[in-house]
């Protein structure tokens, strides 16, 4: 069932972006018995197909992995590294492709358009061309070079914008609508969100509940993923607390914090100043008694060369969660001591020119 998110209202689990209100809608799925007694004998995304809302017989043949988490200790906490630039494509966003496109075959949809940073283009044209489904892509101009061959390889039909992260969003709208194409916004399907939920259940099989989860935070895709599996888990009576959330985001393109004047040019993956799920992140920050932090590219870059040092090749995206927890930690926000989790979000090897 899906249930908007500002009037409550509810709709069959159908391929749909937003209620007729205008609210965003998330899946709500009755599961009956104990987190572990649903559990499949997969290890692989896979394994949480019971909390899934997917047809077993439309799974795509791109299977996300469930993915390492590296315990350091750091700064005076328990930093515990998920490594999701390790998925097939090289990023997270492979969880919430997989049940995208678990739905989109089951309706029989054969073309889609996507726009995106690079991460969520990538992870789309991989999966649509190994079930052979036509993909319309609008990428922002200064997206890297790397990603942007990536994708020609991968077949799709690509649009490159010459304008904000915004403008690309309108235009790849205004494609789909034109043209009569399916439009699968990442920033409001809920069922990419379903896939990004998986993380959090992995996180709680691998090692508990943390104290904090810092999230790389633009359209919030995984911020708010990550929050619904721990509050599906607490549902469920598996755990009794929520971690606090930390909304990590870059200068220049704040929604959750008050916006810089100097913005940002590493961390292409979250440069969103208006996420159409911006009211669903303040609730979570509100629930969780969470914060908002911000990161300039000076942080960044100090972090992703700590990062690549220690064998994380990872893309300055990912970084803003380091940069963020020697800020929380300076300040004294994250107590000694505290488990955080820090998800690595996208492999830093796409940012090269390829083969």
């Amino acid at each position: 069932m899906l249930v908007c998110s500002r009037c409550g209202l509810r709709y069959p689990e159908e391929f749909r972006l937003r209620c007729d209100c205008g609210g965003t809608l998330f899946v709500e799925k009755n599961i009956s018995g104990r987190f572990g007694e649903n559990l499949r004998n997969h290890f692989d995304i896979r394994r949480y197909l019971s909390f899934l809302p997917v047809s077993e017989g439309h799974l795509p043949v791109i299977i996300p992995a469930i993915t390492p988490i590296v315990e350091l200790a750091l700064d005076g906490v328990n930093a515990l590294f998920k490594l999701e630039y390790l998925q097939p494509t090289g990023s997270f966003k492979d969880r919430g492709t997989y049940v995208t496109i678990a739905k989109l075959m089951e309706e029989g949809l054969t073309e889609v358009v996507l726009d995106s940073s690079g991460n969520a283009a990538l992870s789309l044209a991989a999966f649509s061309k190994a079930e052979e489904i036509s993909v319309h892509i609008f990428v922002p101009a200064r997206t890297s070079s790397g990603k942007l061959e990536l994708l020609k390889r991968l077949g799709t039909e690509l649009h490159v914008i010459d304008g904000s992260r915004m403008e690309v969003h309108r235009a790849a709208i205004e494609f789909a609508e034109r043209r009569g194409i399916t439009y699968v916004s990442h920033w409001l399907n809920p069922y990419f969100i379903e896939g990004t939920k998986t993380i959090a259940f992995e996180v709680y099989e691998s090692t508990g509940v943390p104290d904090y989860v810092l999230v790389p935070t633009g359209s919030g895709s995984l911020f708010i993923g990550l929050w619904k599996g721990f509050y599906e888990l607490k549902k469920m009576g598996e755990i009794d607390r929520l971690p606090h959330f930390v909304a990590v985001q870059a200068s220049g393109y704040e929604s959750l914090c008050k916006r810089s004047e100097e913005k940002s040019h590493l961390a292409e993956g979250i440069a969103i100043p208006e996420p159409p799920r911006l009211e669903e992140m303040r609730k979570i920050l509100i629930e969780t008694e969470g914060k908002c932090m911000s990161v300039g590219d000076a942080e960044i870059a100090e972090a992703i060369r700590w990062l690549w040092e220690w064998g994380f090749i990872v893309e300055p995206t990912s970084a803003t969660v380091l940069a963020a927890l020697w800020k929380l930690r300076k300040d004294g926000s994250v107590p000694e001591g505290s488990k955080v989790l820090l998800p690595l979000t996208g492999s830093g090897l796409k940012l090269t020119q390829g083969i």
